[in-house]
């Protein structure tokens, strides 16, 4: 046991602690989504392909083995949106440090207010919170505007005759950046089948980044958030201003501390 000790070496120590991080994070990345059940049936193929070359099943192992060789280019293109947002994550830094505590506070206040004054007079909107990763892509597609957020503001652009009433407010730090912006629809296959293609964008765009959206129904009123493809609906002022008081404040605070 010492001699098999000794022959270790620091880097191999480095090299399986690298290895186990990396492993970590694609669990944590594809947990949850269609990736992880891909990666179930690739596993059973994995077996069949032991079972057909044990029992000697010449054409199941062939089969088998051609696809394989195929094996590469199409987890490429399956895990196409997963390893966007990985190398996304990983290529951004922030750029919300340099805002202050109070100028944070004040913007996601005008955005509470106006969520909330939208969803009472039942005017549809999306407004997207930029966090770690750049929105940088959808921006320019979008109308740019690069003004301070507020209440009024956000009121005007998803007002029914506003020309970019039907895009997505972008957010970064205390500016709007864009309006009028278009995003991907979610093809998720849990998503309810009542949620229109705002609400479908609004998952969209959190699937691909860690951006937050807030949705008002023009239908309903009712409040959405969406998180890393995840919603929640039916959200009323005070948990609206805690959830995103927790994301972008105190979140922040901890990775100071660190």
């Amino acid at each position: 046991m010492l001699d098999v000790l000794k022959q270790i070496r620091w880097q191999d120590i480095v090299d399986i602690a690298l290895v186990s991080i990396i492993i970590y994070k694609i669990i944590i990345l594809i947990k949850g989504t269609k990736a992880a059940r891909i990666l179930a049936g690739l596993g059973i193929l994995l077996i069949a392909f032991s079972f057909a070359r044990h029992l000697q099943l010449y054409t199941m192992d062939w089969i088998i083995q051609s696809f394989w060789a195929q094996v590469v280019v199409a987890l490429i293109v399956l895990f196409q949106p997963e390893i966007r947002k990985a190398l996304a994550q990983m290529g951004e830094a922030s750029l919300l440090q340099g805002l202050t505590s109070a100028e944070e506070l004040r913007s996601l206040e005008e955005i509470v207010r106006a969520s909330v004054a939208l969803a009472d007079r039942k005017i549809g909107s999306l407004i997207v919170i930029e966090r770690d990763v750049s929105l940088k892509d959808y921006v320019e597609i979008g109308i740019p505007l690069d003004a301070r957020v507020s209440k009024e503001l956000l009121l005007s652009i998803f007002h029914p005759t506003s020309p970019i009433h039907d895009g997505a407010v972008i957010v970064r730090g205390n500016r709007v950046v864009a309006a009028g912006c278009f995003l991907p629809l979610t093809l998720g296959a849990g998503v309810s089948k009542a949620l229109g293609t705002r609400h479908r964008a609004g998952i969209g765009i959190t699937e691909e980044t860690d951006a937050v959206t807030i949705i008002v129904s023009e239908e309903t009123g009712a409040i959405s958030v969406a998180i890393a493809g995840e919603i929640k609906t039916h959200i009323d002022m005070g948990t609206l201003r805690d959830m995103l008081t927790e994301l972008f404040t105190e979140s922040k605070s901890k990775k100071r501390k660190k």
